[in-house]
């Protein structure tokens, strides 16, 4: 027997693996023969952070071995996704629940003040400027869309990205930025003089969204942007966290799993470093890299000036942001200094930044000044930002955001969580570790112009209390109608006023339903130009402008007008059109018989009657 114990040592010794380690965890021992190398290193990185509860339930060798061999592969995974491994996750999930226990507050030492930024008038000679500035720019980026979610919180079963952005034409939101990337394409590259420049495009997908984001793009012939473009990078899950030692969660559902919860977008950061994608970027002369989310239609009205201003003022971060109210529900842009001197420009949660301000000095916390509007800027989670800097602190990190935790407490002691935990990180809290010297700021531009996000479903969205933004799939095709109309009013288009009505529960400006493609207007002195006489456009009105060189000369329309031309015909759209045109028509978003984005809105529209220029 004797000799027996000690060929076991001698085995465990040879594996390098402690005994103590393994002592308590008989299952374990028994089925070491089964493991390769490689799972043995994961079983020592496993022991040594007091995860030996993994293995308490594991059977007999000869039963579930391939469940077990599984169960290695994931922890390989989680392992490897994360900077620093499973290791560097458990000691910062252990720091990060000790300070979450002792209610330590992460912004302790540090006085908010309002950063500097630039504020955009729409329309006026500095934002036609920064638009002209940005296009030119636009060749030398490459943009990053973060969609890693499903539309289950909208009630849509499909990914967020295949719902339409808009039902006058169906457009869904990623063929609207697939369409708006290549117009930033084709007229940066005419600007310049050359035609050779493609932008790369990047997808982050997710186990959720990533087979179906395949499926989107290739059935749709990747809507017109050449394949080799287009990279989809795809972000593991985290390992969920039991209690505050940080003791890694087994699935309910499965004893030979770890149960994992996403990680959040700031893994985007972590993807593109791991994937080489930056350095080749920075090799081919490319110099900005612009991030942006899953579901607002308006956001690319707002890219070009955006990009001029990072362009102009040589921003290593612009954060995109639109004016807040005090209070309002939307995190503000803030500079941070702490007593000792740093300093940094981030996002604060909204509920965070008006104590923030009381604790310092500001009893009245967050409150609007004369504009009417807070100071601090309402981030909208897109993000410029300069490759070289960029590339240079990835390096330092590996793409690793500052995380944050988040535990369900059972009771005041706070000893034990509701459910299981994990860190989580966002794609904004990138400036935290950017040193004093990182040129960081805002690009405010009104809320009409940029800013429609979907996210909220039609029972959520009719609860939202009156005046404050719905964000819900209703309003943010609203938004996008009225967007155009204001832009046409302002190239000097007679565009009628709105009507209120009411669909699923929500009270929602109606403009005329104007849409177009990127490639007749992308910036505003473009649309400007393609617009002349004495125009008008009545509020039951519906307007899809499908063409590139399309002018309107002293059109008069009331009803639905079509303008479908050829890639290089021009188009002269003159004189009276009346019809009776295109009408919403009410549904219930409980009504099954209606498609699920159609019934989300809580509108269909019925094409009676249509004029169509060709």
């Amino acid at each position: 027997m004797a000799s027996s114990v000690d060929s076991t040592a001698l085995e465990l010794s040879q594996l390098g693996i402690n005994e103590d380690f393994v002592s308590s965890v008989p299952n374990l021992r028994k089925n070491l023969h089964l493991l390769s190398p490689e799972q043995i290193e994961l079983v020592k990185i496993l022991l040594e952070m007091g995860q030996s509860h993994l293995f308490e339930h594991w059977a007999e060798p000869g039963v579930d071995d391939n469940e077990k061999k599984a169960f290695f592969d994931q922890v390989a995974r989680l392992n490897s996704s994360y900077p620093g491994g499973l290791a560097s996750y458990i000691k910062t999930a252990r720091g990060l629940l000790a300070d979450s226990k002792a209610g330590k507050n992460p912004f302790d030492g540090f006085t908010p003040s309002v950063p500097t930024g630039e504020v955009l008038t729409f329309g006026d000679d500095s934002f036609a400027s920064f638009e002209d500035r940005g296009v030119r720019e636009a060749r030398k980026a490459a943009f990053v869309l973060v969609a890693g979610g499903l539309g289950e919180r909208l009630g849509y079963n499909g990914i967020k990205v295949a719902l339409p952005a808009e039902t006058t034409t169906g457009t869904c939101f990623l063929q609207s930025y697939i369409e708006y990337v290549l117009a930033l394409q084709e007229t940066s590259n005419r600007l310049a003089g050359e035609c050779q420049t493609e932008i790369p495009f990047v997808i982050m997908t997710s186990d959720d969204t990533h087979t179906r984001t395949v499926e989107l793009l290739e059935s749709n012939s990747y809507f017109g942007m050449k394949p080799s473009q287009v990279k989809l990078l795809k972000q593991e899950k985290v390992a969920c966290l039991d209690d505050n030692e940080a003791r890694l969660a087994v699935d309910p559902h499965n004893k030979y799993r770890i149960q994992t919860k996403p990680h959040g977008h700031g893994d985007v950061h972590a993807l593109l470093y791991s994937s080489g994608l930056l350095k080749n970027w920075h090799n081919a002369g490319l110099r900005w890299v612009l991030f942006f989310q899953d579901t607002n239609g308006l956001l690319f009205k707002a890219i070009p000036a955006s990009l001029g201003v990072s362009a102009t003022r040589e921003y290593h971060v612009n954060s995109l942001a639109v004016p807040r109210k005090a209070k309002e529900a939307i995190g503000g842009i803030t500079r941070l200094t702490h007593a000792d001197g740093r300093s940094m420009v981030i996002n604060v949660e909204y509920n965070q930044l008006d104590p923030l301000l009381r604790a310092t000095g500001f009893p009245d916390g967050d409150v609007n000044n004369e504009t009417g509007f807070s100071p601090f800027p309402g981030n909208i989670n897109q993000l410029i930002l300069e490759l070289g800097p960029y590339i240079e602190e990835l390096s330092k990190t590996g793409g690793a955001i500052k995380e944050f935790v988040n535990p369900k407490y059972k009771d005041a002691s706070k000893t034990s969580f509701k459910s299981s935990t994990r860190l989580e990180c966002m794609m904004q809290d990138y400036p935290k570790t950017l040193p004093p010297s990182a040129r960081i700021g805002f690009t405010v531009m009104d809320t009409w112009l940029a800013y429609a996000p979907v996210k909220n479903n039609p029972e959520d969205a009719a609860k939202v209390p009156k005046g404050n933004p719905y964000h819900s799939a209703t309003s943010g095709e609203m938004a996008i109608y009225r967007a155009n109309s204001l832009i046409l009013r302002k190239a000097g288009v007679q565009v009628a006023d709105p009507v209120e009505q009411v669909f699923n529960g929500q009270e929602v400006e109606v403009w005329p339903r104007i849409t177009w493609k990127p490639k007749w207007g992308l910036t505003f002195s473009e649309i400007k130009s393609r617009v002349s006489g004495n125009c008008s456009i009545s509020q039951r009105s519906t307007m899809v402008i499908k063409g590139k060189n399309v002018y309107l000369k002293d059109l008069s329309l009331d009803g639905t007008l079509i303008v479908n031309t050829a890639e290089d015909a021009e188009v002269k759209v003159e004189g009276s059109v009346q019809n009776k045109g295109w009408t919403l028509e009410p549904v219930d978003y409980k009504d099954t018989s209606v498609p699920e984005e159609i019934r989300i809105r809580g509108f269909r529209i019925n094409k009676i009657e249509q004029e169509e220029r060709n």
